[in-house]
């Protein structure tokens, strides 16, 4: 871009982030080549629709400075791909990826100082239709968003942000993971094969090369306010959802620990006498009684399902009961989501597959223990948050590219997945259902559903693990 084709008046006040915010409108529904001029160098890959923003219909100049893009009106601009779905609804496709993280440079700031703080505060958020092999000048722009991080959530990030932090300072950003964390994420970036980073305090490892980002989770979160809301562009929104935890409570302690508060008055209780006390009734004995009474306490009254909270959809964060048998024994496997077969056809990179964030998010394990072998006297034994290896999701990718190559070749059915009984961690079989109900496959014809499991014996060796680390600390 030259100076030429900047206008005399930028016909946008660039000290306004309203002002901003309003005059984006006009690109929603249309493509940067209706705004582009002859001779314009187009920029190639995901960061280059954003250069191409700034420049063709912002006359920004493109810069790496470490302030926000619209520096005087504290505004930050992003780019953000969408996908449809099979129902032909919008879905986001990624995280959002903030900024680069530089080993030895980010553990000199606070988070009060740092180039995430200070870009991300408020940012523009452009959502664009992403489609393969498709010009970055013809991609088509579907909603703006003008986003203020709240204070509840600036809390919760500061949080992440201060994990993160102290892992590199440990000399352990070799060990980083989007599971350690809530609302912010050290994702994983840079290509295949690309060479890792030197790290502070740690000479002899190498790190990969990682970026703060906001997670898919999160970024759920404000598409599906958009999209209730109706329109194409909102502006201050927050997504709140039914929230567990309050900003008053998140400015004197951290996420977990009031959640793991809440659960100590109940330890060593049977799940019966929980039950009574929370004021939930069991007295048909549903399948879901440990769910229930785990909720309860959880939830604190604060809402009907935590999974369904604010800070749990935004997190990614998934809670799951267990039930260890007086034996030691664990006897169901854990189930999650059904397989989408076109998702997983069209996923190219592990690191963007639905499986990658379900398994490398956090999880807050409630464990049940029975007393007596066989007598069902079940009473709360643990609460812990977990999140999964790096050897294990490295396992998992290769469970996940068994099921790629199955459904691409069009053998759904159980002779062909994984098997509990081949005690490889993870396994495929469907969940109680009709078996008439299909889902649909790349080949049209659809299939019967199957989801991702983790084996009963995976879960105890989450459980021992747990149990050792108890008994050492």
């Amino acid at each position: 871009m030259t100076k030429t084709q900047i206008p005399n008046a930028l016909p946008y006040d660039k000290t306004s982030a309203k002002s901003i915010f309003e005059y984006s409108k006009a690109l929603l529904g249309k493509t940067l080549r209706e705004f582009a001029w002859e001779g314009y160098e187009i920029k190639k890959g995901k960061g280059g629709i954003a250069q191409m923003v700034e420049n063709i219909y912002f006359f920004l100049e493109t810069n790496s400075n470490p302030a926000p893009d619209f520096t005087e009106a504290g505004l930050e601009l992003k780019c953000t791909p969408l996908k449809k779905s099979k129902h032909d609804e919008y879905l986001i496709k990624e995280r959002l990826v903030c900024n680069m993280i530089n080993y030895y440079e980010v553990i000199k700031d606070d988070f009060e100082h740092s180039h995430f703080y200070m870009k991300c505060q408020l940012m523009l958020l452009l959502f664009y239709l992403h489609q393969s092999k498709c010009d970055n000048l013809d991609l088509e722009f579907i909603f703006s968003v003008l986003w203020k991080l709240p204070e509840k959530d600036l809390l919760i990030i500061r949080h992440d942000y201060e994990v993160i932090i102290d892992k590199i300072k440990q000399g352990r950003a070799h060990e980083l993971s989007e599971g350690d964390t809530m609302y912010l994420g050290a994702c994983r970036k840079g290509q295949k094969g690309e060479s890792p980073m030197k790290q502070p305090n740690n000479p002899n490892i190498d790190a990969p090369r990682r970026a703060f980002s906001l997670k898919m989770a999160y970024m759920r979160t404000v598409l599906d306010y958009v999209v209730q809301s109706g329109k194409n562009a909102v502006s201050n929104v927050s997504g709140v959802k039914s929230e567990l935890v309050s900003t008053k409570a998140l400015r004197h302690n951290s996420f977990d620990d009031i959640l793991l508060g809440r659960f100590k008055p109940f330890l060593n209780m049977s799940f019966k006498e929980i039950a009574k006390r929370k004021k939930v009734d069991i007295s048909s004995n549903p399948k879901n009684k440990f769910a229930m009474v785990a909720n309860a306490i959880a939830a604190s009254a604060k809402c009907a399902n935590v999974n369904r909270s604010e800070e749990f959809l935004k997190a990614g964060l998934t809670m799951k009961t267990i039930r260890v048998q007086a034996s030691g024994m664990i006897k169901e496997a854990m189930s999650f989501e059904n397989i989408d077969y076109i998702e997983v056809a069209e996923c190219q990179d592990w690191i963007d597959s639905r499986l990658y964030e379900l398994y490398s998010s956090r999880f807050m394990f409630v464990v049940f223990k029975e007393q007596t072998v066989g007598k069902g006297d079940y009473v709360l034994d643990d609460v812990f948050f977990w999140t999964m290896p790096q050897d294990d999701l490295d396992f998992a990718e290769e469970y996940w590219n068994h099921i790629k190559q199955t459904v691409l070749a069009n053998h759904i059915s159980e002779e062909y997945w994984w098997k509990a009984s081949d005690k490889r961690k993870f396994h495929v079989r469907p969940k109680a259902q009709k078996a008439s109900d299909l889902a649909p496959t790349p080949d049209g014809k659809g299939a019967k559903k199957y989801c991702y499991w983790f084996n009963n014996d995976y879960v105890r060796e989450i459980v021992d693990n747990r149990n050792k680390d108890r008994n050492n600390g």
